[in-house]
């Protein structure tokens, strides 16, 4: 898969036959099957199942809390920062469901990896283009803050939700379409053979496109805005820094920090030692693999600590979702006191 699932412990693991490396010959009618290498053993044992399942236990109602929150604030604001956030929010969810569900443990725990390939390959697409939407999203959001703080006048005459949803849309379709070529990405799991030039290319063209030019993005831009901040400061302004200011640089900080782990584990698979050979890289792309899904989690505790626009939107989803459930357990015939109307957000509010 594309975020490659774990064994799953204490199962034992059918003798399959090895698929050839993509670009490389069959062996199949030169023979008999070249015998299957020892495999590294997971020393992770049950834990990323464990994991991955509280994960995807608070993570996704967090998400599609955090959701219905950010489309609450877009329909009263209609501000950028807000669809960006609630499409990189989307792409968090379909990442939790299509990856951590469906990959690591459908596929890895529940049905010990044995699946039609022709299922892997085709859940290896929709994996990809969730990492390249989510990602990229990012690199919108962070676009828009630059524009906003380094070019104002322009962002003021140019920006527009329908502008930014089309942006969106367009990221999204291309997420897509680069998720395509994944459908041969080979399972470091299972790769037994070294590395081809077709393996290469997919790795290095996941690296690049997931985090080494995204970051790049983020380097440059984030280093223009605190540059910016700072000579706001230098000529006795306020540096003031917005609140979808601070949530960008909160986001991409985090992003940077927990993906490292896997990209690094990537190389280092594909030059030095491979994951089914040595357990120590087999328990680092374990532990970098949760690295990463833990991205998909904790932008709602970010949004939190920053925003107090954002928390008390949440609060009023909470209590909207309560309040039919009170008035629906009352007894038939009874009427409800009237309650006051809960003020709405001013149309300047920002994150």
């Amino acid at each position: 898969m594309g975020l490659e699932g774990q064994e799953t412990a204490g199962q034992p693991r059918a003798n399959l036959l090895p698929t050839p490396n993509g670009s490389r010959p069959s062996q199949e009618f030169e023979g008999h099957w070249p015998e299957i290498p020892e495999r590294s053993p997971c020393v992770a044992g049950v834990i990323p199942v464990i994991y991955y399942s509280i994960l995807l236990g608070l993570g996704l109602p967090v998400n599609l809390l955090t959701a219905v929150a950010l489309a609450r604030l877009a329909t009263r604001t209609r501000k950028p920062s807000y669809y960006y956030l609630l499409a990189l929010t989307a792409s968090d969810i379909v990442t939790q469901v299509v990856i951590v569900f469906v990959g690591f443990l459908l596929q890895g725990a529940v049905l010990a990896r044995e699946v039609p390939q022709a299922v892997v390959r085709t859940a290896n697409i929709l994996e990809f283009a969730a990492n390249h939407a989510s990602v990229w999203i990012a690199v919108l959001l962070t676009v828009d803050r630059y524009n906003a703080l380094c070019h104002p006048l322009h962002h003021r005459a140019a920006s527009s939700p329908g502008r930014t949803r089309r942006a969106i849309t367009i990221v999204l379709g291309a997420a897509l379409l680069t998720g395509i070529p994944f459908y041969w990405w080979l399972d470091v799991w299972r790769d037994a053979d070294p590395p081809s030039t077709l393996d290469e290319i997919l790795k290095w063209a996941h690296c690049l496109t997931v985090y080494f030019i995204p970051c790049g993005i983020f380097l440059v831009t984030n280093s223009a805005i605190v540059h910016r901040l700072r000579r706001r400061g230098q000529s006795g302004l306020r540096p003031r820094v917005g609140k979808s200011t601070a949530i960008l640089l909160g986001v991409t900080t985090l992003f940077a920090f927990l993906w490292a782990p896997r990209i690094f584990v990537m190389l280092f698979h594909l030059y030095v030692a491979p994951v089914h050979r040595d357990w120590r890289v087999h328990l680092a792309l374990d532990v970098a693999n949760m690295a990463a899904m833990l991205n998909t989690a904790v932008n709602f505790g970010l949004y939190c600590f920053v925003s107090k626009t954002f928390r008390d939107t949440v609060l009023e989803v909470i209590h909207g979702a309560r309040l039919p459930c009170v008035l629906g357990s009352r007894p038939e015939g009874t009427v409800a006191e009237p309650m006051l109307k809960a003020p709405g957000l001013s149309q300047g509010a920002a994150l």
